[in-house]
């Protein structure tokens, strides 16, 4: 497994923008297909974004799609999702995650198909 560290949330108005990046660590982490979820409290963990092992491939949720992008870098072992055109339905707790993939192309847009998680990062937007 890898482990996962969020940063880059914060608090932020309608309308701006942000960018999270997730740091992975141990082994192999190019071999890992990567996701970001929300949650609010109470609530089931949604899902935002999905990046296949290579980064040529993603897949969004409804609610982001057109406003979010998901990247990485895997010389740096690193996740970003740049969130724009912010909301304050975007307010939540943004975790990121990690399965490891024998697909390149693949991505995964259920929590349950990830076994690897960071501790969150709070996004909150303002109104």
């Amino acid at each position: 497994q890898v482990q996962l560290v969020e940063s880059g949330g914060g608090l932020v108005q309608a309308g701006g923008s942000l960018r999270l990046s997730c740091a992975a660590s141990g082994r192999m982490v190019d071999t890992y297909a990567m996701g970001w979820f929300r949650q609010d409290p109470g609530k089931e963990r949604l899902f935002v974004a999905a990046i296949s092992r290579t980064g040529n491939n993603q897949d969004y949720g409804d609610s982001v799609k057109g406003r979010f992008t998901i990247s990485r870098d895997n010389a740096k072992n690193t996740v970003y999702l740049q969130m724009n055109s912010l909301n304050p339905e975007d307010t939540a707790v943004y975790y990121c995650a990690a399965r490891f993939s024998v697909r390149l192309s693949a991505v995964f847009t259920t929590p349950g198909e990830y076994n690897s998680w960071g501790q969150g990062t709070q996004v909150t937007v303002s109104s």
